[in-house]
């Protein structure tokens, strides 16, 4: 090994496909339900406003599927009221699912970095969120290769940017803190969890301007393709 070794916190297996597959489900309602375009894209605001409001509680009883289903079901009831099929909550909810599932992919580059990192380095990846959502994302995409160990913190009491969810990383991977560095897209989970962690050094995939107040990150990169170079330095 080179000294140090990479938890990548940031989430790999992300895209922007929410908004193009959120199309396919637009589609079906308007066809279903005979709707204008301002009402089927109102429900599916709707859906994504309560996707980022939503407290998962798997002790509650029903599975993130289920809970889900009930978006679409509360959605569709909001903008139009009752009367729609009973299982038309269902078919959108399957549609928009699969339908990222589909197209979330790796590119070529990022398989080569990965491949070559590997073999000098150990690599972790640490992602919050929901177990089964995040591990059917991995699956999908096909990283396991590229990784020593993979995390998900849904699956765990604590996730980022708790300390116990790295030292649990630290720990799988059997180095210090001190010896690790942390990559991440999120200033609030991947940067503030490497600092809170004590890590040798984070650096943050911008998305944009570091916003004031925010937790400053020791090295800053447009995309992931750019850390060989912080690598070198680190050496």
């Amino acid at each position: 090994m080179k000294g140090f070794e990479l938890i990548c916190c940031t989430s790999v297996i992300q895209t922007s496909v929410f908004l193009h597959r959120m199309q396919a489900t637009c589609e079906l309602l308007k066809t279903t339900l005979a709707l204008d375009d301002n009402t089927t894209n109102s429900i599916c605001d709707k859906f994504k406003e309560k996707l980022l409001q939503e407290s998962f509680d798997p002790s509650a009883g029903k599975s993130i599927d289920e809970v889900r289903v009930g978006h679409w079901k509360e959605s569709i009831q909001e903008a139009v009221g009752s009367g729609s099929p009973p299982s038309l909550a269902a078919q959108c909810y399957y549609l928009w699912k699969n339908s990222r599932l589909e197209v979330l992919s790796l590119s070529t580059d990022l398989c080569n970095l990965l491949k070559r990192l590997r073999v000098g380095y150990k690599l972790l990846l640490l992602t919050n969120g929901e177990t089964q959502t995040q591990r059917e994302k991995v699956k999908a995409v096909g990283c396991e290769e590229f990784f020593d160990a993979i995390v998900i913190g849904g699956e765990h009491a604590e996730q980022k940017p708790f300390v116990s969810i790295f030292t649990l990383c630290f720990d799988m991977l059997q180095v210090e803190a001190q010896d690790c560095i942390v990559v991440g897209d999120s200033l609030d989970t991947d940067i503030q969890g490497g600092f809170n962690a004590k890590v040798r050094a984070t650096v943050w995939i911008s998305n944009g301007a570091r916003p004031d107040g925010s937790v400053t990150p020791d090295y800053t990169i447009p995309t992931v393709l750019d850390l060989p170079n912080i690598l070198q330095q680190l050496k």
